[in-house]
């Protein structure tokens, strides 16, 4: 398989990968740039951006196109959002080559009705939406990743075709299923910080401290904590990374 797209930044060890939630691209990790005194890798995860599609999504199918991508072996941190959060937990357990030192998972959706996973095939099922414009389908972009009023869309996260124009991203993605996080948590062999946005629709503070009492919440953020304020997020890597 053709590897993944990856954005490299800033020096320092050990490096920290960023892994973007379902519809964005690694350019949602920009504010990080300057915030940690490390090198930063930010892939675009199968099926988004400028990185290859998959012929089915699982989390192991994407942590194994992530953990691919990466030359080095030696220990790296790994910063997750939503989707990337789940990819991280995944690569945690020891089991795709990569020396994972610690875990950081931000916004990880944790209960999924019936109602969510019948929404997300029929999401999967569709066909890309064609769109007359560029300007229209970058709208589109930010809404699907959840950056409406947060950040510029990426131009890799649009491409035009002989119809007109579409998202980049492989609506097979969003096939992916409910993650099995108890499994998860207790898989990983490295320490491991869930958090979420104080206001995240999709992975309330209460739910996940359910799951993890000790969990982080970030006061006045919502799902794209990341985006809305990357030094809250940073803080939270640093002092676990020294």
């Amino acid at each position: 398989m053709e590897k993944l797209k990856l954005r490299v930044t800033g020096q320092g060890e050990p490096p920290v990968l960023l892994l973007h939630g379902l519809g964005a691209t690694g350019a949602v990790w920009d504010g990080l740039t300057g915030q940690l005194d490390r090198c930063l890798l930010a892939p675009d995860l199968p099926g988004h951006g400028g990185s290859p599609q998959l012929p089915e999504y699982t989390f192991e199918a994407l942590a194994a196109a992530v953990a691919d991508a990466l030359d080095e072996p030696g220990p790296v941190s790994v910063v997750g959002h939503s989707l990337g959060g789940v990819v991280a937990l995944e690569l945690a357990s020891g089991r795709y080559g990569l020396d994972v030192s610690s875990v950081l998972a931000v916004g990880i959706k944790v209960e999924w009705s019936e109602d969510d996973l019948a929404r997300t095939a029929a999401m999967a099922a569709r066909p890309p939406r064609l769109f007359k414009t560029r300007e229209e389908a970058e709208t589109a972009y930010l809404k699907i990743a959840g950056l409406t009023g947060l950040a510029p869309a990426d131009p890799d996260g649009v491409t035009e075709t002989p119809d007109g124009w579409r998202l980049v991203l492989d609506p097979p993605a969003f096939g992916v299923g409910r993650p099995d996080l108890p499994r998860l948590l207790a898989a990983a062999r490295c320490p491991v910080v869930l958090a979420a946005g104080e206001n995240d629709p999709m992975c309330r503070p209460e739910q996940l401290r359910a799951l993890v009492p000790e969990a982080a919440v970030l006061s006045g953020l919502g799902h794209n904590a990341h985006v809305e304020d990357p030094a809250a997020v940073a803080a939270l890597l640093t002092p676990r990374s020294s």
